[in-house]
């Protein structure tokens, strides 16, 4: 039976098989990962084309068993830090586990309070799905703003929030790295990251489409 978190075709599958056969057998050791954690970062290099990859990423023990519980858990919210990571995430996919892929950067409130608080609109998108108790429970995706991730970190640790899992991958040069090492640290709540520059949405979206492979594998497995 096909799964809805696969391809969707023969030929599709037949190549995306193909290129996960290629990455195993090219990628080197992967001693770094667990059997549950390979998945997530064999995909990310599918999405990126870059082996790095596999040992730039770095896994929160508890991580992959509490993006899967999430997941598995139904209507469990996706927070992204932008629209990219809502238009790459696959709707059939998430339909099945009843999920909703939200992003509060474009809201004018959130554009509005940026301005008047000398602020990012990053930042305070992550503020507003906190005072919307969007946070908790959800699998929080940034791949592009540091200062999303550094707000949610903050509002972790000041406020009480507590999502259920964190990736944390965003790219670039100011506060990517510092952002990503803070992240990294933090104990009160599961993360997926990568280390150095490197980063993106496409890897976050790349993350989040191995654990519903994952999840679905495991529903199915226990009936």
């Amino acid at each position: 039976m096909t799964k809805i978190t696969e391809q969707m075709t023969l030929a599709g599958r037949a190549i995306e098989v193909d290129s996960f056969d290629l990455i195993d057998t090219e990628a080197g050791s992967r001693a770094k990962y667990t059997d549950e954690e390979w998945p997530l970062v064999r995909r990310m290099i599918h999405a990126s084309g870059d082996f790095d990859f596999n040992g730039l990423t770095e896994f929160h023990p508890n991580a992959v068993v509490s993006g899967v519980a999430a997941i598995r858990k139904g209507g469990t919210r996706i927070v992204a830090d932008v629209e990219m990571i809502c238009a790459g995430l696959s709707a059939p996919r998430l339909e099945y586990f009843g999920m909703t892929a939200l992003r509060f950067i474009a809201d004018p409130d959130v554009v509005e309070r940026a301005r008047a608080q000398g602020s990012t609109r990053a930042v305070q998108a992550m503020r507003k799905a906190h005072c919307e108790a969007c946070l908790d429970g959800a699998i929080v995706g940034i791949g592009n703003a540091p200062t999303a991730l550094l707000e949610v970190i903050r509002l972790v640790r000041a406020e009480g929030a507590k999502p259920s899992l964190i990736i944390g991958m965003p790219v670039g040069f100011v506060s990517a790295v510092e952002s990503k090492d803070m992240l990294m640290t933090l104990e009160e709540v599961p993360w997926i990251s990568v280390r150095g520059r490197k980063g993106g949405s496409t890897l976050v979206v790349a993350a989040i489409h191995a654990l519903l492979a994952l999840a679905q594998t495991g529903r199915e497995e226990n009936g």
